[in-house]
C-alpha cells in the first residue's frame, strides 16, 4: 500500500471529521490496535471510537489548573459516555513542558524539554501532542510499548493530526519513534 501523508490547508478543529475518517482507512489497512487521543472536554474521544469500534482507545486530556486554577475541562457527561464505551480518560501534566514551564515562567530562560517541544512543533503542533499524548499514556501504562500505536492530536481543539509511532516512557523520550504521518497541517 502506497503512503501518503494527508496535509490540511489551515489547522483546527475543521478538520476532525476528515482526519478521523483517514485514520479509519489507515487503521483497517494495519494491525494497529492502541490509539490515543488528546481530547481535553472528551467529545474528539467520542467521536473517534464512534468511528473506530475494534481498537483500543485512551482519551487523554490535560492536568487540572492548565486553563484555570483548580479546574478540569473534561465534559462530565461525555466521560461518562467514554467510561461507558471502557475508554479511560487520563489527566496528567504535558509531558514535554510540565514543570520545565513552571521554571521558564517564574525565572525566565528555557529548559531542555521545552526545546524537544518547540522542535517539534517545527513540524505541526499536532506532531508535538502526538509524542506528547504517547508519552504521558506509556507513562500511565495504558498502552504496549513494544507495539506501534495511532496516536491523534491538534492545534488548540479538535484534531488535525495522525501519527502512527512506537511509544516510550518519559525516562527513555529517545526510543520513541514516530513511523508514518497520517495527516498533519502544512506548516
Amino acid at each position: 500500500m502506497e503512503k501518503k501523508i494527508y496535509y490540511f490547508e489551515n489547522p483546527g478543529e475543521q478538520n476532525t471529521d476528515k482526519l478521523i475518517d483517514l485514520v479509519k482507512s489507515r487503521h483497517e489497512d494495519s494491525e494497529i490496535n492502541n490509539i490515543v487521543v488528546a481530547s481535553v472536554s472528551g467529545r474528539t474521544a467520542l467521536k473517534v471510537s464512534e468511528a473506530i469500534t475494534d481498537s483500543s482507545i485512551v482519551s487523554i486530556t490535560h492536568h487540572a489548573g492548565f486553563r484555570e486554577k483548580g479546574k478540569l475541562e473534561t465534559d462530565p457527561d461525555v466521560e461518562k459516555k467514554l467510561k461507558e464505551l471502557g475508554i479511560p480518560t487520563y489527566t496528567s501534566s504535558h509531558s514535554l513542558s510540565g514543570v520545565g514551564r513552571g521554571i521558564s515562567n517564574k525565572f525566565g530562560g528555557v529548559t531542555p524539554v521545552e526545546i524537544m517541544a518547540e522542535t517539534l512543533r517545527m513540524i505541526s503542533q499536532g506532531v508535538k501532542v502526538c509524542v506528547e499524548i504517547s508519552i504521558m499514556a506509556a507513562d500511565a501504562g495504558l498502552i504496549p510499548m513494544d507495539q506501534e500505536i495511532i496516536a491523534i492530536g491538534g492545534t488548540a481543539w479538535g484534531a488535525d493530526t495522525a501519527v502512527i509511532l512506537t511509544p516510550a516512557h518519559m525516562n527513555s523520550i529517545f526510543d520513541l519513534r514516530i513511523h508514518e504521518i497520517i495527516a498533519m497541517p502544512r506548516p
